[in-house]
């Protein structure tokens, strides 16, 4: 019913627009028939799927005027920072994973932000407090210029064009920039989003004045118009991202981190930055090999350190090979997966973070011998007390038992919101994104005048720092993300891609999903739609309502405690917002969105397949 919603929305804004100039005016957005909401799209010459419409039909138009996948992908990612500016944008950064039909390899790029070179170990501690604790983690350290890292989604962008598209910026931010300049139309989810940040938003004059305008949050059916991105776009795709990590734009971001420009009312002490010029200057994306681990005939391509996504995802699935999940009842399988991801997520928050800091032992990791062994702490009848200790790197054969390590402090501080997207091209290519800005609203700052948001992914470092912690905040450090944007191959074709935004919820949701449809028999878009729950080795298990109804009676009484998911920032009860392009044997594509969550998703494919094929 998303499209139906969105179509209504139209009709208001036209009618809006039609009361304020006394003729109907030219609608402010793209064609509804290009923009409806569609959940599963199949055909062929190429194929997207992100979590809206516009960016959807971003992707779409390069590929139809001969763009290829990663030309397709910047042009969606850039016009999701205009229409999902709280989740993702050139304030922030993410992953980028590519595979290059031509040679049937996978390569990645690292465009994670990093801390400023001036930062220190007690940067998150409140100098008020008597006890010398951090400051709370929400609404004030995640409000702040110290939570600003160096942002990577521009220098991402150009780098993936320069390894493998076929455009230049230029030519792939003119969707973007034609949406910022027309406006998209406010939906249900906007809004909302808008209004749960509203004491934050209303903390800066530059925030209050481009997303509440008149002191409230954009009205559902009216047109959002971001003509200062619009300009900032148009200025990187004249002088490429060299107007962004130096110049005037730069001097600009610092300044925002540096002195935030709050609001007279606002109570929120809003800890001021350290980052600078230089700091912009000084930042590099990383080419990266890939993780890869084989399951059930499959290779599985995932993102190494500094993301915790490849190596969590990747032993999660080397320690299920151990069983027979397609002979198993569907709650045994399930239970199964959620011992194998609480054992995972035990060895992540032990030994996983930036790889320049800290020895990440991803070989190890990825050791089907040492995914044996910590198969054995699987009972097929009863759960494992949680949190389960991380597994003993010195010495492993697959034998049981395995002696284990001491638990590990991992304190998960990463928020729900982020956006994924996924694209196909008509050479067999394909892209697999995540991006981000962290919380819902990033740091909540708009950098005056330029239309974007800054990100606030430092929280993603441990609030207290710890020198054994591997990811302890650090200058120039990238903390541990939990993106996990996959690509699937089978004897060196694409068989599925699929990524999720969600904090470590995204490991979950993209391990899920792999099970539901590769040992589950469910087709993509079932598997996508399936309810989800998230075990990340806590004593609890945050999980949809729909899974608790249809699972809870039966992994219960195993010593499973299923609870509502749901989180400080938000009372939405859903977990990820996944998209997913699978590769047909007929040579058709099929692409696959959210049919719910979070307001639905775009699939969309250049040439939509004949019914009845």
């Amino acid at each position: 019913m998303t499209h139906v919603r969105r179509q209504l929305a139209a009709v208001t804004a036209a009618l809006a627009l039609t009361a304020t100039s006394g003729a109907m005016a030219s609608p402010a957005f793209a064609d509804p028939r290009e923009t409806d909401k569609k959940a599963t799209a199949t055909g062929y010459g190429g194929a997207v799927s992100t979590v809206d419409p516009e960016a959807s039909a971003a992707a779409i138009d390069v590929l139809r005027k001969g763009g290829n996948a990663a030309d397709a992908a910047v042009a969606a990612a850039a016009t999701l920072g205009v229409t999902e500016p709280y989740s993702a944008g050139i304030g922030g950064g993410g992953y980028f994973v590519f595979y290059d039909a031509k040679t049937q390899q996978v390569g990645t790029i690292d465009g994670r932000e990093t801390a400023p070179a001036g930062i220190t170990q007690d940067a998150f501690i409140n100098p008020a407090d008597p006890e010398g604790k951090p400051y709370r983690f929400t609404p004030e350290l995640v409000t702040s210029g110290v939570s600003v890292g160096v942002p990577g989604t521009p220098a991402t962008w150009e780098r993936a064009l320069e390894r493998w598209g076929t455009m230049n910026l230029r030519e792939t931010l003119k969707p973007a920039i034609k949406v910022a300049d027309k406006g998209f139309v406010v939906d249900e989810t906007f809004r909302q989003q808008t209004l749960d940040n509203e004491v934050r938003f209303d903390a800066f004059t530059s925030t209050r004045d481009l997303f509440l305008p008149g002191g409230d949050a954009p009205a559902v059916g009216s047109v959002f118009k971001n003509p200062e991105l619009a300009d900032t776009y148009r200025q990187l795709a004249k002088e490429g991202t060299d107007a962004f990590y130096g110049g005037p734009l730069a001097e600009e971001i610092v300044k925002t981190v540096q002195a935030p420009p709050k609001t007279a009312t606002t109570e929120l002490p809003v800890p001021v930055g350290s980052m600078t010029v230089q700091d912009l200057a000084n930042y590099k994306v990383l080419d990266q090999a890939p993780t890869k681990v084989e399951y059930r005939g499959y290779d599985v391509y995932g993102m190494a350190p500094s993301s915790s996504g490849g190596t969590t995802v990747g032993e999660s699935l080397n320690i299920l090979e151990n069983y027979d999940l397609k002979g198993m009842k569907p709650v045994d399988a399930l239970h199964h997966y959620i011992e194998a991801s609480s054992l995972a997520f035990a060895d992540r928050g032990a030994y996983v973070g930036d790889p320049a800091f800290v020895n990440v032992p991803t070989q190890t990791l990825l050791n089907p011998v040492f995914a044996k062994e910590r198969s054995c702490e699987i009972s097929p009848t009863t759960a494992a007390t949680k949190p389960v200790a991380p597994g003993d790197l010195k010495t492993f054969d697959g034998a049981c038992p395995a002696a284990v390590a001491p638990l590990a402090k991992d304190t998960d501080t990463e928020n729900i919101s982020t956006t994924n997207l996924t694209v196909a091209d008509k050479w067999g290519n394909v892209v697999e994104y995540t991006l981000t800005i962290e919380q819902t609203g990033g740091s909540g700052i708009v950098v005056p005048g330029r239309g974007f948001l800054l990100n606030n992914e430092l929280t993603d470092f441990s609030t207290v720092y710890d020198p054994k912690d591997p990811n302890r905040i650090e200058p120039n450090k990238r903390p541990r993300s939990s993106m996990s944007p996959t690509i699937i191959l089978k004897d060196e074709k694409p068989f599925l891609a699929l990524g999720s935004p969600g904090g470590s919820t995204i490991i979950t949701t993209v391990l899920q999903t792999i099970l539901n449809r590769v040992d589950l028999g469910m087709t993509v878009s079932e598997a996508l739609a399936a309810p989800r729950a998230a075990p990340r080795n806590g004593a609890t298990i945050s999980s949809e309502p729909a899974f608790i109804d249809a699972y809870g009676p039966a992994l219960e009484p195993l010593g499973h405690d299923l609870v509502p998911a749901g989180d400080a920032f938000t009372s939405a009860a859903e977990i990820g917002a996944a998209t997913a392009i699978e590769f047909n044997p007929d040579g058709s594509l099929t692409a696959a969105a959210e049919p719910d969550r979070r307001g639905g998703g775009s699939a969309m494919v250049v040439k939509p397949a004949k019914p009845g094929r």
